[in-house]
């Protein structure tokens, strides 16, 4: 398998080093500009991939109306995206360590712009979940190739504030499909809820070949490490990259923070795929004020990733561990007060999610990758992230399915013809999923912040 797939990316491999600059002031001008054109690539393209991505979700509700398809199907159809995302997550991480970034990402988003495109044209069930599965390995290479593109550009000590920056490029994408996508769909119904996202997608393609660069030496210049005079934790001189890889497979933190990214990857992909749905089943609103709310969430989500490594890195010398037990608790009573609200109170509900969305924004920045990269080798941190994001969407994967069958069974059609859906099993089933990402995290707290401490100078 290893090999196979070392041979399919040939034509991606990593850039050859080219002859060292001399001059210190070409490296300083050189460095700094293409640190700035990488940085703004990667937030922005990783955004874009959400595009193609979370749109499903806007268009759900016009569907069930229209008996495209069932929310047990649309479950699936959910399940089969995460799957696939969770394996090719684990597999392009490994390759991304090994990757010329900006043709593989590019080329993702390409792909993931022709299904999107072709989804539109309403293929049946089996198809679409198919072309949905396909659109999530292809999903998968977006978090990898930007993470190792982060590590080749900056080292540790400034990288948790790049990198929660850089995590809010999901909140764009999603604010992009929760108001965009949903003013295209209430418009022109669902299919633009596919046609749109296709184009936005083939834009970003193509920008991110123009305007991200691969690595420092590609360009004559030398390793992050060397030119901030930040040495990196746990490098060592000497190991092979297959050798750094295989540490993170047998560090036990690594995957205790990998499970706990799971079980909060639940809360959070049951809001982001079945929050629309909820709003409007549950609570009573419209589709635009639901995308709207949604927005709002998104929008909270942005600030948390953005205001997370500042402040780790900033107030917590670069520990990340109390901060993410703190978004943890606020996450959980969050999501309980949301599912406590009556129908009827937007207001209210925008704001529970609005806090839910700011504590999410900060545990999908540590959880979601930070807290492991920051214990491994740089060269490793595709690895880290692959191994972190399969286990991260195993618990995404199954959270559709189980949501989606959940809402199934509490759905009752009414004797006029409407239908409504209890999702007080659903809403617990995301909030204990959220209360052992609180816990599990704790385990390890020593482990996690002995070798983030052993490893600064």
């Amino acid at each position: 398998m290893r090999d196979w797939l070392l041979r399919l990316h040939h034509p991606f491999r990593i850039s050859p080093e080219a002859p060292p600059l001399s001059d210190p002031q070409t490296v300083r001008r050189l460095y700094e500009r293409h640190r700035w054109s990488t940085f703004l690539s990667v937030t922005l393209g990783y955004g874009i991939f959400y595009v193609g991505r979370i749109n499903f979700s806007v268009a759900k509700k016009p569907m069930l109306d229209e008996g495209v398809l069932n929310a047990t199907e649309m479950g699936m159809i959910g399940s089969a995206l995460l799957i696939a995302y969770a394996v090719g997550k684990f597999a392009n991480g490994f390759l991304a360590d090994r990757s010329n970034i900006p043709r593989f990402m590019a080329s993702g988003l390409l792909v993931i712009a022709l299904v999107n495109a072709v989804l539109g044209f309403q293929p049946g069930f089996w198809a679409f979940l198919g072309l949905w599965a396909l659109n999530g390995w292809f999903q998968s290479v977006g978090a990898p190739s930007s993470i190792v593109s982060l590590s080749r550009w900056f080292s540790p000590g400034e990288r948790g504030t790049r990198y929660g920056v850089w995590c809010i490029s999901h909140n764009l994408g999603e604010v992009v499909t929760f108001l965009v996508t949903s003013a295209l769909v209430s418009a022109w119904g669902w299919r633009m809820g596919f046609f749109g996202p296709a184009a936005i997608c083939a834009v970003g393609g193509l920008l991110l070949l123009r305007f991200l660069v691969d690595r420092p030496e590609a360009e004559g210049l030398p390793p992050v490490t060397v030119y901030r005079n930040d040495p990196a934790p746990t490098e060592r001189e000497g190991q092979s990259v297959g050798a750094v890889q295989r540490e993170v497979l047998t560090n036990p933190a690594v995957w205790v923070l990998g499970i706990a990214s799971a079980m909060m990857y639940v809360s959070r992909y049951g809001v982001n795929h079945w929050g629309p749905l909820f709003l409007q089943e549950s609570k009573g609103h419209s589709l635009m004020d639901s995308g709207t709310v949604m927005g709002i969430y998104s929008f909270a989500g942005l600030a948390g990733s953005f205001l997370s490594g500042i402040i780790s890195d900033r107030f917590f010398q670069a520990r990340r561990s109390l901060p993410c037990f703190l978004a943890g608790v606020t996450q959980v009573a969050s999501l309980a007060a949301l599912a406590l609200i009556p129908p009827g109170h937007l207001w209210l509900d925008a704001l529970a999610l609005t806090v839910f969305g700011f504590a999410m924004g900060i545990l999908v920045s540590f959880l979601g990758g930070l807290m492991a990269i920051d214990i491994v080798s740089p060269r490793a941190a595709g690895a880290a992230s692959g191994l972190v994001g399969l286990l991260s969407y195993i618990g995404a994967s199954i959270q559709d399915t189980v949501s989606g069958r959940l809402i199934d069974v509490g759905r009752v059609v009414q004797p006029d013809g409407s239908a409504v859906t209890d999702f007080g099993p659903t809403l617990a089933f995301w909030l204990g999923a959220s209360l052992l990402s609180v816990l599990l995290p704790l385990t390890v707290w020593r482990q996690v912040e002995q070798a983030r401490t052993g490893g600064r100078r």
